[in-house]
């Protein structure tokens, strides 16, 4: 059984890679189908240093995961799960004033 303290930390892991819409966009090519490193930063326009940062955070966050492939390494989504949710959040409607920021409280930072 999960306790509350689980279920927060794995939000704030979600929320944190989807943070940055580089990772936003490794996450949905990688719900289209598993893809190797070159590929995904010749696709998304990215140098592969600046992707593997990204994959990296991905892998901590445990959303990803690297599977060999003969000399190579693939990513894919760590569960099939997340591809639903990830579907799930961009079909949500969300309302926004144009006039407000969304503000960190802790940071001082805009969030968004």
């Amino acid at each position: 059984m999960l306790s509350i303290a689980t279920d927060i930390d794995a939000l704030a892991r979600f929320g944190r890679a989807l943070a940055d819409p580089i990772r936003c966009r490794i996450l949905l090519a990688l719900r289209d189908a598993p893809a190797h490193p070159a590929d995904l930063a010749e696709v998304l326009g990215v140098s592969r240093t600046r992707l593997s940062n990204h994959l990296a955070c991905l892998r901590d966050c445990g959303l990803v995961v690297a599977v060999p492939a003969g000399r190579r390494v693939r990513y894919e989504l760590a569960d099939p799960r997340l591809a639903h949710a990830l579907d799930d959040l961009r079909s949500a409607v969300i309302a926004v004033e144009n006039d407000k920021s969304c503000l960190d409280a802790e940071q001082g930072e805009d969030c968004c």
